[in-house]
């Protein structure tokens, strides 16, 4: 099965001003970008510490939704652990229509221990099961009339999600993951990859193939899921950004996000508006 292959641009929302954001969401959506992503974290990560300036990842991307009128929007990738997945059904039921159906769903297990601390956020120590149970929860709430759900973590009672999304049967869920758990549950829900916890291009073809394992496992067949990958530019170098890509492109990854830096967020989107038509021409 043959994906088109698409290229958006990630402002995470972490070091950076609303107008900047702005800017890069102005620039994706009129640049012909297909999508355009936050992240999800509720304390700044990295090596300056937690106490970094950051905005809340599902606010943005409701931001987003009226901010652009074409390219997708998403959040690579929230945090399931945040919150309780009837919240997050509606939450994202209601993106998906300020965006008149444009929402791509990214959900990962979660991982900074840091945020869970401080907050007192429980679940961090059986993320995957959490995971799990969420999947099972948000797409029952999204198409069905009432969901009933008794599981370790979550207990749904006759729950209603009203309305349904605009997208039918729901949003394209993409999940991040890495490990053979999240693989497996990757392979059961998802319409989308993230490779997550592999830095490299040999690194991520080889999750890859493992994610056709998990596929082969429940008779899916592997095509039908579509791979996705982040990789960071500086906007100094053209040249190096196609091979960024082309590299990907020839490991099957079909989905590329280009992440900004923080602090240039605005000037990098526009060199890689300039260079778009150039990574369009790899897929060709």
């Amino acid at each position: 099965m043959a994906h088109p292959v698409r290229f958006g641009l990630k402002s995470a929302g972490q070091d950076t001003a609303i107008s900047d954001l702005r800017a890069v969401w102005r620039i994706a959506d009129e640049a012909g970008f297909d999508h355009v992503w936050v992240f999800d974290h509720l304390a700044s990560i990295g090596g300056g510490g937690p106490d970094r300036p950051i905005f809340e990842g599902w606010s943005l991307q409701a931001a987003m939704a009226v901010a652009t009128q074409r390219c997708r929007i998403g959040c690579l990738v929230t945090g399931n652990t945040y919150r309780n997945p009837a919240l997050l059904a509606k939450i994202a039921v209601t993106v998906d229509h300020l965006s008149g159906g444009r929402l791509e769903f990214g959900l990962g297990a979660a991982w900074a221990e840091v945020e869970h601390h401080m907050y007192g956020i429980a679940g961090l120590d059986h993320r995957v099961g959490r995971l799990s149970e969420s999947l099972q929860i948000l797409r029952a709430l999204w198409t069905q009339p009432r969901t009933t759900f008794d599981g370790r973590y979550y207990q749904m009672q006759d729950a209603i999600c009203n309305p349904k999304p605009l997208q039918q049967p729901h949003p394209p869920i993409w999940i991040g993951a890495g490990g053979e758990r999240t693989l497996q549950l990757t392979a059961r829900y998802a319409d989308v990859w993230n490779a997550s916890g592999a830095s490299g291009p040999d690194e991520q073809a080889a999750l890859s193939a493992r994610l056709d394992e998990a596929c082969a496992k429940i008779s899916r067949d592997p095509a039908t899921l579509r791979r996705s990958v982040q990789y960071a530019w500086n906007g100094q170098d053209r040249a190096a950004l196609l091979g960024l890509a082309a590299e990907r492109l020839r490991r099957g990854f079909t989905e590329h996000i280009v992440i900004l830096p923080a602090h240039d967020s605005v000037a990098v989107a526009e060199r890689a508006a300039e260079a778009l038509p150039a990574l369009r021409g790899l897929a060709a």
